[in-house]
């Protein structure tokens, strides 16, 4: 099939100008002040219990820094959860926003027509990996593209079972369960999800389940699942898709070792089983790429995505293979797809992007804080263990002991200890801390961020 012809980009311009004199953390009165803590006893008042990390309540933000809303200045290394690559607030997003509300915000793109959706669509059709023909079904979320890849995945093949990895998180609807195995809440007392959903241990060198070693092993994590599962509890024949982040997210930000890509892929060639690339977290340049599977070195049958797409506004997609389209109306729609504010926000961010260089930034920035995130290391052996692409970092914490037992407890103390003192920042996996800060970010904020860490560390271990 012939590729699709690219488009002609929007010239670049220079990266963002270096953090003003005095942009600092700034902790007026001790978190939460009285106004967050206020809205933290109404949240919890009258809101569904959900996934609470901190007693953060945010008034503003620009770029990298936060406002809360009792004059706190704070530092963000989240990104709204791995959103707002171009930080927040960008003025190019906020403006396309502004102009596109003042237009038109909603006329049902699934059911209708708008030419910003299919220029969008060219947009993802070329950036995301693989020469041939292609199509696009926009979402509102990264869990919406899972599902819609699911359906895809087994409309086409007619195939029932979809295997995932353990500690893959794909999202928490009941489709996107069948693959999700990050945690037991997740899936506690949810049993049964779609159907059909089994998985096999991740590739965490780190922990590697097998006891092995790489390259010694021979990727013996990829290999077992033709070796063991194909040949015991699933058959291959009814496998329609292997489902796996390039980076496995809420599961520690763990990297699969090279060549773990391609051997699974090839696995899955033989058998006619499609791959889906769950790039939801770790897509829109946030690893130095535009997606994070370029770094492996394989071509995705489908592709999701979301979070960062919207820059800041809920956008998802799922792009996939021409041929794997559905060949009649209705098997798949939804009355947001396509949003016009949403649509007006991706192509926004995809420019800033572009211009700004930040797919660029994202390697120079992440170079820059693996490299302290190891000083912290060597200082602290509590840090067992620094991974990641890019600006997808994580330290998983560890007791002393010969089996770097996880250390949950003084994760969480951390955690703490860097709110108190201005840093934002999430767990991941059993007792890992992620720094995703927004693609804007300079060496002098990283800097500063590493500082506040540091502090919070000792603190949490003399507590």
């Amino acid at each position: 099939m012939s590729a699709a012809k690219p488009k002609p980009r929007p010239s670049v311009v220079s990266r963002p100008a270096p953090t003003p004199a005095g942009t600092h953390v700034e902790v007026r009165v001790p978190i939460p002040g009285p106004r967050a803590a206020e809205i933290v006893r109404e949240d919890t008042r009258i809101m569904m219990t959900g996934t609470k990390i901190s007693p953060v309540a945010v008034a503003s933000g620009k770029g990298v820094w936060l406002t809360d809303v009792d004059g706190n200045r704070l530092l963000d290394f989240t990104s709204g959860v791995g959103v707002l690559n171009v930080g927040y607030s960008h003025p190019k997003v906020v403006e396309a926003v502004r102009e596109q509300a003042g237009k038109l915000m909603h006329f049902a793109g699934a059911d209708y027509y708008y030419e910003s959706q299919n220029r969008l669509a060219e947009r993802l059709i070329e950036l995301t990996p693989g020469a041939f023909e292609k199509r696009v079904f926009f979402t509102n979320s990264g869990t919406e593209s899972v599902e819609a890849a699911l359906k895809i995945a087994k409309w086409q093949t007619s195939r029932p079972i979809v295997v995932g990895l353990l500690g893959g998180f794909h999202g928490r609807s009941m489709g996107a369960l069948t693959v999700t195995a990050s945690k037991p809440s997740q899936r506690r007392r949810f049993d049964a999800f779609a159907g059909g959903g089994h998985h096999i241990p991740a590739p965490y060198c780190y922990r590697c389940p097998y006891q092995l070693e790489y390259p010694s092993c021979d990727l013996y994590c990829a290999k077992i699942l033709k070796e063991l599962y194909f040949e015991t509890s699933i058959p291959p024949e009814d496998v329609a898709a292997f489902v796996a982040e390039p980076v496995i997210g809420e599961g520690g930000y763990v990297v699969p070792p090279k060549g773990w890509h391609q051997a699974i892929k090839s696995i899955l060639d033989e058998h006619g089983i499609l791959f889906i690339d769950d790039e939801v977290q770790a897509g829109i340049g946030r690893t130095g790429k535009w997606f994070a599977v370029e770094h492996h070195g394989i071509i995705p049958d489908l592709v999701t995505t979301a979070k960062s797409l919207g820059g800041g506004l809920p956008l998802g997609a799922v792009v996939f293979r021409r041929e794997l389209d559905f060949t009649y109306p209705g098997a798949h729609s939804s009355t947001f797809s396509g949003n016009l504010v949403s649509v007006a926000a991706g192509l926004a961010t995809l420019d800033v992007v572009e211009r700004e260089h930040l797919i660029d930034a994202a390697r120079d920035r992440g170079a820059h804080l693996r490299a302290r995130l190891v000083e912290l290391q060597r200082r602290h052996p509590e840090i067992g263990d620094v991974r990641g692409l890019g600006l997808m970092l994580a330290t998983e914490f560890v007791q002393a002991d010969a089996r770097h037992t996880p250390a949950v407890v003084l994760r969480d103390r951390v955690i703490a200890e860097c709110v108190k003192r201005g840093l934002v920042v999430l767990p991941c996996g059993k007792s890992s801390i992620r720094y995703i800060p927004p693609l804007v970010i300079t060496d002098a904020e990283i800097d500063e961020g590493i500082g506040i860490l540091e502090a919070a560390l000792t603190a949490a271990r003399a507590g």
